[in-house]
C-alpha cells in the first residue's frame, strides 16, 4: 500500500511538473520604436489590467529595423505616413522633429537590449519600461541609441546607472536580444505587434496589428 501512494504521489507530481513548463501566458512579441505597437500600447495595457493575475505575459523583442543605419531623415516620408495612420487609429500623441534629424540611425536593437535588460533584473517591470520607452522615443524624440537616454526610465526600478551601463554595454545582452530576435523568427512572427495565447502545448493568435482591448480579451477568454 505504501509503495502504491508514493508512486501514484510521484506520478501526480512528475504530470504537475510537466504541466507547468507551459502554463497558459500571453507571448507579446513588440519592438520599443514599432509604431503599430505604440498605438497598439493602450489596448494592451487594457488587456493586461482586465486579466489581472490570472495570466501572465512575455514580451519578447521581435526586431523590427536592428541594426539599420538609415538616419531618421532618409526615412521621413515612409514613418510620417505611418506614424499619421497610427495617430488617426489609436490617438496616440507623436512628435515628428526627430524625423528632421540627420544623424540619428532608426536602430531598434539598443531599446530591444535596454528591454532584455530590465525584464532580466527587474522582472515585473518590463511592460512599464515597455511603454515608456516608447514614449521616449515617439514623444520625447529622444535618442535610442545613446546610453543616457536610458537612465531617466530606471529610476525607482531598482538598478543603478552603473550597472545598467555595464549590462547595456555587454557582450551578453547584445547575445541576448539576438536570441529573442531568433526565437520570433523561428515562431514565424514577421508582423509587430503580435499577440500569442500558450495554453498548455497550444498557441493562439490572439492580435496582428492594432486591435482594440475589448476584441482582444474577447478572444483569449473564447480560447481559455
Amino acid at each position: 500500500m505504501l509503495k502504491f501512494d508514493l508512486l501514484f504521489f510521484f506520478s501526480f507530481f512528475y504530470i504537475g511538473f510537466l504541466m507547468s513548463q507551459n502554463p497558459t501566458k500571453l507571448i507579446y512579441f513588440g519592438d520599443p520604436m514599432c509604431s503599430w505597437c505604440y498605438g497598439f500600447s493602450p489596448e494592451l495595457s487594457k488587456t493586461v489590467a482586465n486579466l489581472g493575475n490570472d495570466i501572465p505575459i512575455e514580451i519578447v523583442m521581435g526586431g523590427l529595423r536592428p541594426y539599420n543605419q538609415q538616419k531618421m531623415i532618409e526615412l521621413k516620408s515612409f514613418l510620417t505616413d505611418h506614424w499619421q495612420e497610427v495617430n488617426h487609429r489609436s490617438h496616440q500623441k507623436f512628435s515628428y522633429g526627430i524625423l528632421n534629424d540627420e544623424n540619428i540611425a532608426y536602430d531598434t536593437e539598443p531599446p530591444s537590449r535596454a528591454l532584455v535588460i530590465i525584464r532580466e533584473l527587474c522582472p515585473g517591470d518590463e511592460l512599464t519600461f515597455f511603454k515608456n520607452l516608447q514614449k521616449q522615443f515617439y514623444v520625447e524624440n529622444k535618442n535610442m541609441n545613446l546610453l543616457e537616454s536610458y537612465y531617466e526610465l530606471i529610476e525607482g526600478l531598482g538598478i543603478s546607472k552603473e550597472e545598467f551601463a555595464k549590462q547595456f554595454n555587454s557582450e551578453e545582452y547584445k547575445l541576448k536580444v539576438k536570441e529573442d530576435f531568433a526565437r520570433s523568427s523561428s515562431m514565424g512572427v514577421r508582423s509587430f505587434p503580435t499577440l500569442l495565447l500558450q495554453k498548455g502545448d497550444e498557441l493562439f493568435l490572439i492580435a496582428q496589428g492594432y486591435l482594440e482591448a475589448e476584441k482582444v480579451i474577447n478572444s483569449i477568454k473564447a480560447k481559455l
